[in-house]
């Protein structure tokens, strides 16, 4: 097990981390949180060399995942970078990338009545404002669990919040911080239920974050 006491604080800025090995050729990840070596909860930045695939198999609890870079694919369609998906529980299929791709990737963490299929290419989606100045994009909800981008104009500052349900956050561009710590494009940090901080930025700013799923 890696990273699974949800109760404690993680902050892993990735861009530091080395590539590890999968059990396909050419696909490398780097592990965040895992509960088993090749099955169970796990969150990872996952590496497609150009002309790599994954066997075919199945998503019991699910799968989610945002492009970072490239365009990954399956036999379903191709999703360029910025593309957000989730695959329902009993789901399968052939992931591949012809030109290498870069991916966050959630696997086997769907609440059991989550059945939602979700594609959707935010580089096509309008922003919507959000508090202060911040404009968000919302990417998928179910019950007290949030997904969605938010973009943080330079300067912008939040006011002092509790999570109810924990945070988690994978910094796309520029850098986020809070009094904590300042986290580079790259960072991802999960914050526990009921944690609290006060947000800022000091340059504009995007990122992936989602509220409400790590109640223990």
């Amino acid at each position: 097990m890696f990273n699974m006491n949800f109760s404690k604080r993680c902050v892993i800025n990735t861009a530091e981390q080395h590539w590890q090995p999968s059990p396909a050729n050419g696909v490398w990840r780097k592990p965040l949180a895992r509960e088993q070596a090749e099955q169970g909860h796990a969150t990872s930045i996952v590496k497609y060399e150009a002309g790599t695939s994954f066997k075919p198999h199945k998503h019991p609890k699910g799968e989610e995942i945002f492009v970072l870079e490239g365009v990954f694919s399956d036999e379903n369609g191709n999703y360029p970078a910025g593309t957000y998906l989730r695959n329902p529980q009993g789901s399968s299929h052939a992931p591949f990338s012809k030109e290498g791709c870069i991916i966050f990737v959630k696997l086997c963490q769907f609440h059991p009545e989550d059945k939602q299929q979700v594609v959707i290419n935010t580089s096509l989606q309008n922003w919507q404002p959000g508090q202060g100045q911040l404009q968000v994009m919302p990417l998928h909800s179910y019950a007290t669990e949030h997904t969605a981008l938010v973009k943080w104009p330079a300067g912008e500052k939040f006011k002092p919040h509790t999570h109810f349900g924990g945070e988690e956050i994978l910094v796309l561009s520029g850098t986020f911080c809070d009094e904590y710590a300042h986290y580079p494009a790259g960072s991802w940090i999960r914050s526990p239920h009921l944690s609290s901080h006060r947000p800022f930025v000091e340059q504009d700013t995007i990122i992936w974050v989602k509220t409400g799923h790590l109640i223990t």
